[in-house]
């Protein structure tokens, strides 16, 4: 793990708050299950460490005439993910502590060799500042409905159906102009004959073929046709919309028509269907999503209301340029 990556988000305003109140702003809510890398690889679990207890107005690091309290630093965490948060108040202690000083020591030459007063310093500057208010911002409007028990227990009546989770296998006939690439040795099927195939697979099925036995010698589904053709369980959003209508329309063990996609032709088999999770065990997905759409219609409302002007060359991709050395 580089903290040079951590500290990006911070490195403006490092210096700024350095003079600033200690005054820490409200906690978000906590991520689930953080883990880091250990030397080896190895990902693992950590719990949550609390840092050291520093009273918040005591000077913890100084370099030069700028000083930086244990409040201050705490306030710039805030800004970390609780993995991050994690190896800073453990293992990373001290390579935390000398990535600041770094940064200090840098800014401070910076400052003595005027690059604050160049263009890119202040654009960059502006930039970053402009990144940290909006993730605080964004944050904020978070934090207006969490927990609101209300809102949760609204959504989910609203949503529960979308919880349900469905487990299936298919098999996938591949047609021209599909995502997949043909297998070696096949022939690219036009659109007709891929469904005539798909047909005829779905007759053998009707008059007793083994269903995971066909998928393994004709899906072009090679993720799942090495399994007899089994995605495991699925929920609502996670396969493209004609898949999902197919998909939830069937009963346990009944058999679609031939379902088209931009991938060809699917058929469907359902082995198990569960039901939806209680409340209480939807809880913890219930308030992220409750969050996120806070923050989705919050945004569209804003930009609703904002004068937003975008030059359309400008946001046109850039085109390659042949021919240039």
């Amino acid at each position: 793990m580089r903290f040079s990556r951590l500290l990006l988000p911070v490195v403006a305003g490092l210096c700024l708050v350095a003079q600033t109140s200690p005054n820490a702003p409200p906690k978000p809510p906590v991520d689930a299950a953080p883990s880091v890398s250990g030397p080896d690889g190895v990902t693992v679990p950590l719990e949550i460490m609390a840092p050291p207890l520093i009273a918040p107005d005591r000077v913890v690091i100084q370099v030069g005439d700028v000083k930086i309290t244990a409040g201050q630093l705490s306030q710039i965490l805030e800004g970390y993910s609780d993995s991050q948060k994690v190896f800073v108040n453990g293992p990373g202690r001290q390579q935390f502590i000398d990535q600041v000083v770094r940064l200090m020591v840098l800014a401070e030459e910076g400052r003595r060799r005027k690059l604050t007063e160049t263009d890119i310093y202040k654009n960059q500057v502006w930039y970053s500042a402009t990144g940290l208010l909006a993730n605080q911002t964004d944050t904020d409007i978070r934090l207006k409905v969490h927990g609101d028990e209300a809102l949760l227990r609204a959504y989910y009546e609203v949503h529960k159906a979308e919880y349900e989770q469905v487990q299936a296998s298919h098999i996938l006939i591949r047609m021209q102009g599909s995502g997949i690439s043909v297998a070696p040795g096949q022939k690219d099927l036009t659109e007709e004959e891929a469904l005539a195939k798909a047909q005829e697979v779905r007759k053998k099925i009707i008059e007793g073929a083994d269903f995971a036995a066909l998928a393994r010698v004709d899906s072009d589904d090679m993720g799942s046709s090495a399994k007899g053709g089994d995605l495991g369980f699925l929920r609502h959003g996670q396969t493209v919309p004609s898949f999902e209508d197919a998909l939830f329309a069937l009963e346990v063990g009944q058999l679609s028509q031939p379902v088209k996609t931009q991938f060809g032709y699917h058929l469907i088999k359902i082995v198990d269907r569960k039901p939806t999770k209680t409340f209480e065990e939807l809880r913890p997905e219930l308030e992220k999503a409750v969050e996120n759409e806070a923050s989705r219609k919050f945004l569209a409302e804003l930009k609703a209301k904002s004068k937003i002007v975008i030059d359309p060359e400008f946001s046109e991709p850039a085109k390659a340029l042949v021919g240039v050395k």
